[in-house]
C-alpha cells in the first residue's frame, strides 16, 4: 500500500538499484533508491514478525511447563520489544546512509546481513520450540487420554513451512553478501550484483518464497479455524414422523432426534 501511494517521480528511475549517497545533488534518484530499499526491507521485517510473534508465544507457552516456578514475561511485550530492536537497528542503518558514510550500497549490504541473521536465528528457535512443543501435546494427550494429532501436525506444518521459508531466506541473504564482498573487494564496486540477471535472479526468489510462506500460513490458519467450527458446531435435529396415533383418530405429528 505504501508503494502506491508514493508518487511515481519518487521511485528511482531504474528496476537495479543504482549505487549513489544521500544529497548527491548530481543524482536526485538517490531518494527513489533510499525509500524503495526502506520499503522492501519494511515489508520483509513485517513478514518476519509474524514467526517471531508465533516464537515468542511458544516461548511462553513453554516456559510454563518446562519452567513452571520462574517468573514469566507479558508475550507481546516481548514481542514489541524485539520488533524496536529490530527497527532501531534499521533506523541505525538509514542514519549511517543519511550522513554519507556509504552509499545504497552499504544500505543494501546491512540490510541483507540483518535479514540473514534473523533468519538463522529464527530456524534454530523454530526447530526447538517445535520439537518441545510436540514433545508437551503428546505427554498431554497420554494423561488425558485424548487424542492430539491434529496439534502435533499443525506444529510440524508450521515448522516445516517456516524452516522452509527462513532457509531459503538466510541462504539467498548469505550467498547475497558474500557477492557483495567479493565483489568490492576486487572491484571496488558492486555494480555487477545489480546487473538485470543477478537481480532479477535474487527478487524472484525473494518475492516466491515470501509468496509462498503467506499462502502456506493462511492455508494452515484456514485449516485450523474450520476445524475448529466443525468440532464446536452443535448437534443437528431432524425431524422423523411420530407413528403414533391419538384416539379418536389424532392426526400424525412429528418428534425431534438428536443426529
Amino acid at each position: 500500500a505504501i508503494w502506491f501511494l508514493i508518487p511515481a517521480t519518487v521511485w528511482a528511475p531504474s528496476y537495479t538499484p543504482v549505487a549513489v549517497f544521500a544529497w548527491d545533488t548530481e543524482h536526485p534518484s538517490w531518494v527513489g533508491a533510499f525509500l524503495s530499499e526502506l520499503t522492501l526491507t519494511a515489508g520483509s521485517l513485517a513478514l518476519f514478525s509474524i514467526f517471531i510473534l508465533i516464537l515468542v508465544y511458544w516461548a511462553d507457552i513453554l516456559k510454563k511447563y518446562f519452567h513452571p516456578a520462574s517468573r514469566r514475561s507479558i508475550p507481546m511485550v516481548t514481542f514489541l520489544g524485539l520488533v524496536a530492536l529490530l527497527v532501531a537497528l534499521e533506523i541505525v542503518n538509514i542514519v549511517c546512509f543519511l550522513c554519507k558514510l556509504y552509499s545504497t550500497e552499504g544500505m543494501i549490504l546491512f540490510n541483507s546481513i540483518l535479514l540473514a541473521t534473523v533468519s538463522i536465528v529464527c530456524v534454530c528457535e523454530i526447530t526447538i520450540f517445535s520439537h518441545r512443543f510436540r514433545t508437551v501435546l503428546k505427554t498431554l494427550g497420554a494423561i488425558n487420554q485424548v487424542s492430539t494429532d491434529s496439534q502435533v501436525k499443525r506444529i510440524v506444518w508450521i515448522t516445516v513451512t517456516g524452516n522452509l521459508f527462513f532457509f531459503t531466506r538466510a541462504f539467498l541473504e548469505t550467498i547475497f553478501c558474500v557477492y557483495l564482498l567479493l565483489w568490492w573487494k576486487e572491484e571496488h564496486t558492486v555494480a555487477r550484483v545489480f546487473s538485470h540477471s543477478w537481480w532479477d535472479t535474487y527478487v524472484l526468489v525473494k518475492f516466491f518464497s515470501e509468496v509462498t510462506i503467506l499462502s502456506l500460513m493462511l492455508y494452515i490458519l484456514q485449516s485450523r479455524f474450520a476445524a475448529a467450527a466443525t468440532s464446536n458446531r452443535p448437534a443437528g435435529y431432524v425431524s422423523v414422523p411420530n407413528t403414533e396415533t391419538k384416539e379418536g383418530g389424532g392426526g400424525g405429528g412429528s418428534t425431534a432426534m438428536d443426529v
